[in-house]
């Protein structure tokens, strides 16, 4: 019986190959892209799921109350976790993290490793980075030990075992000993690394009494807790042991802590502290939306295809029906030839899907998936899913089609019923709706993108190269030797350029009532140069200049928004106030206009200047546009020169800044790909029902030729119905798109609004393309000779 239901169901399916093919095509790219949605979906779950201990690993954050403020770091102060582990029983162990730059050197090697980190021996007893070569327990205990990546190693040692080889590290040639070499870290996790050096190498050597150091933030702790301990209750112990351990400190500097415990699996995707790599749970629940809608698309395409061919089968029903064949029977016989179609679209998409996975992962700038054959639980379950798509999806045709009467249709008078077609137009206008809701946040998202990359952000970056040269005491002579030369317009130093990482300073500053308010603030050390070569506005005071000999010493420049913050209506009444910070008193003589030295994303900060050349690690080139390559070569011929023993690299300052928006932009390269498909199975919806609605209407066509009608009228006639259908579909989408990118653009501190014209745009888009869908089967109509088609009558 099952062979005989095989054997008709692909009759069925060769006879009428255009509908055929426009299903399993539909079907199959809707598969595809809900399989590789739910790949990266996946992907962003499983962040740092690959721990086994993950369910007891939480990593502690600290809220730093100030009496100006309230910071929310996602950090630590170096002496927390030892001292934890210390006094409070429940934790088994502790690992810190902090990330680095280092020149490496090994012979004629030398690479700037900016993939660096730094980590407690503890690393491999709280985490599962597996090691391949090298004892876990000891790799990362002395000073000076190194442990690298699979890919790293190779790229010093070749196919040669680097455990034992040494290394010279830093511009100082320390010599560092390789103690072991892990597995490759998968990209969802949040400690990455290339090369990992001993955390007693940076508390021990680096900087001596680190580990001691209660109000020096930079570590990132991770806490791995016994069996039975929650967070919740070690968060009732912290105030305790805060009160006992730095109480009196807290109170000397009027700085207050509050230590909270963030599960390991919540912090990628749930943590809203700044400065980290973050996810974004709303982004996970889009997509998913988007590839359920894909697929529900997909499935309406089949639904309205196979109800409005009903007609064509009620005479094979009707003949059924009368030697005998029960309903049931002639239902399963549809549901098979569904199940039939689907799996066919499954086999169709697992090759598809194979073949899309490398793009896939460029796309989403991540490795969310190394290939089909890792992904074997996501292929059977989108074969399941396969069958019963098919199941449910065949359902109403099979009941449609099984419930004709025989009489009725052997008679000739079958039509369609007036529930089938209203039941096509609703699924029809559903599924244009999803795309039309599509396109309207496609073109927001483009428009936040667009505004983002285009806002002024109060400095120049434009022609800028920014070349590191890590505390090398060569790096003014660098500086100064680049003064004069063609194509070179202007140089400074800095500790930080927009973009990029910059401390907090405990700083007092004399706020509106005379008083020194104490406030965490952000610093940059400049040189004289920086204000200019950055082209920062000043609104009040002056820039710092060569010609005040105190400004090395006691000179500080602020931002507007440090100037609020300590109670000033004015920039100009800031001007002439006392400071202190980090060691240094003085006055501030001049403020900054505002600006975007961190992301849109965030609103900005209090921020100040100090002239600290020794602290000026990053010099900034501005280069004229003419000549770009020789400005570049001239100045790594006197890099060379200069440091010889250290590798050229640069960077450009607005591809840097941009960087910041890789993952907005992943993100709108994915949502209009995926917008896009979405789309195009629509319209094959919309074909194929354009195609059958023709081809019935094909004497009714001739007839009107004959009669005089134009070509246009015919192909307004055939197209009226649809396009209203497109038109009742906008209105029910503009609106719940509306609601929610308006919710998506609330993430954003700064932000587009969503304008009358997306709408408009998206109206005429979804017009067109309905339009030219239709047209197509109705132009060719239209042209058809009127004497074929009435030939038989």
């Amino acid at each position: 019986m099952l062979r005989s239901y095989l054997k008709i169901a692909l009759r069925n399916l060769w006879k009428h190959k255009v509908f055929s093919f426009i299903n399993i095509m539909g079907l199959t790219v809707g598969m595809s892209a809900c399989f590789l949605i739910f790949l990266y979906v996946n992907f962003e779950l499983k962040y740092d799921a690959f721990h086994s201990k993950a369910d007891r690993i939480y990593r502690l954050v600290t809220d730093i109350k100030t009496p100006s403020e309230t910071i929310y770091a996602p950090i630590t102060s170096w002496a927390f976790a030892p001292a934890i582990k210390n006094d409070l029983p429940e934790v088994e162990e502790f690992a810190r993290v902090s990330g680095g730059s280092f020149l490496v050197r090994k012979g004629n090697i030398k690479f700037q490793e900016e993939k660096t980190v730094f980590a407690d021996s503890s690393l491999f007893r709280v985490f599962d980075f597996k090691l391949i070569k090298g004892n876990p327990k000891t790799a990362l205990k002395d000073q000076l030990s190194i442990v690298f990546t699979e890919k790293a190693a190779k790229k010093y040692f070749g196919d040669t075992d680097p455990v034992g080889q040494t290394l010279l590290l830093s511009g100082e040639g320390l010599p560092a000993t390789v103690t072991g070499v892990m597995k490759d870290i998968p990209d969802n996790s949040q400690i990455k690394g290339d090369m990992f050096v001993s955390m007693s190498t940076l508390t021990q050597r680096f900087n001596k009494g680190l580990d001691d150091q209660w109000s020096n933030f930079g570590a990132s702790t991770y806490l791995l807790l016994k069996p039975g301990t929650t967070g919740k209750a070690m968060e009732k112990k912290f105030p305790a042991f805060l009160q006992n351990r730095a109480g009196k400190l807290m109170k000397e500097n009027q700085m207050f802590y509050t230590l909270l415990m963030e599960p390991l699996r919540d912090v990628y995707l749930h943590s809203t502290r700044e400065g980290q790599e973050k996810g974004s749970m709303n982004n996970v629940y889009i997509f998913s939306v988007v590839a359920v809608f894909i697929l529900l698309i997909a499935c309406i395409n089949f639904v309205n295809l196979t109800t409005a061919r009903s007609a064509e089968r009620a005479k094979e029903v009707g003949v059924r029906k009368v030697v005998g064949a029960p309903r049931a029977l002639l239902a399963r016989q549809f549901i098979i030839e569904s199940v039939l179609l689907c799996l066919i679209a499954f086999i169709f998409s697992t090759v598809l899907s194979a073949i899309l996975i490398p793009l896939f992962n460029n796309l989403a700038g991540k490795t969310v998936s190394t290939g089909i054959l890792s992904n074997l639980p996501f292929v059977l379950g989108m074969f399941l899913a396969a069958i019963m798509i098919g199941m449910l999806a065949g359902i109403y045709p099979a009941l449609v089609l099984s419930s004709f009467e025989p009489v009725v249709v052997l008679k000739g008078r079958f039509a369609t019923s007036v529930k089938g077609i209203l039941l096509r137009k609703g699924l029809v206008a559903a599924q244009f709706a999803i795309s039309i809701a599509l396109i309207i946040a496609t073109i927001v998202v483009y428009t936040q993108m667009n505004f983002m990359r285009n806002r002024d952000l109060g400095f120049s970056k434009d022609q800028m190269l920014i070349i590191n040269t890590e505390g090398d005491p060569k790096k003014l002579a660098f500086k100064q030797s680049l003064e004069g030369l063609t194509g070179i317009l202007s140089t400074a130093a800095s500790s930080s350029v927009p973009g990029s990482g910059n401390p907090g300073a405990y700083s007092e500053i004399e706020n509106k009532s005379g008083d020194l308010q104490i406030a965490n603030l952000d610093l940059y050390f400049v040189d004289f140069d920086y204000i200019p070569q950055f082209k920062l506005k000043m609104v009040a005071g002056r820039a710092f200049s060569r010609e005040f000999g105190t400004d090395t010493t006691q000179a500080m420049v602020m931002n507007e928004s440090a100037v609020k913050l300590f109670g000033y209506s004015s920039p100009q009444e800031a001007i002439g106030r006392r400071f202190r910070q980090w060691g240094r008193e003085g006055k501030i003589v001049g403020v900054v206009k505002d600006f975007h030295f961190r992301s849109l994303q965030e609103n900005i900060k209090p921020l100040t200047m100090r002239i600290e050349p020794g602290g000026c690690d990053l010099v900034s080139v501005k280069v004229a546009g003419g000549n770009l390559q020789s400005s570049i070569a001239a100045i790594e011929s006197k890099w060379k020169s200069i440091m010889p023993e250290r590798p050229f690299s640069y960077y450009f300052m607005d591809e840097f800044f941009d960087r910041q928006y890789r993952s907005e932009e992943r993100f709108e390269k994915l949502f209009f790909n995926f917008a896009i498909l979405a789309i195009f199975i629509s319209c094959l919806g919309l074909l194929g029902l354009a195609s059958y609605s023709t081809m019935q209407r094909t004497k009714e066509i001739g007839v009107r030729k004959v009669m005089g009608a134009s070509l246009g009228s015919i192909v307004a006639l055939l197209s009226r119905d649809f396009l209203i259908l497109v038109v009742i579909s906008f209105f029910i989408a503009a609106p719940i798109a509306y609601y929610f990118m308006s919710q998506w653009l609330e993430h954003f501190a700064y932000r587009t609004n969503i304008q009358w014209w997306i709408f408009l745009v998206a109206a005429v888009i979804a017009v067109a393309i309905a339009f030219l869908t239709v047209s197509f089967q109705s132009i060719k109509a239209a042209l058809m000779n009127p004497v074929k088609s009435l030939r038989s009558e």
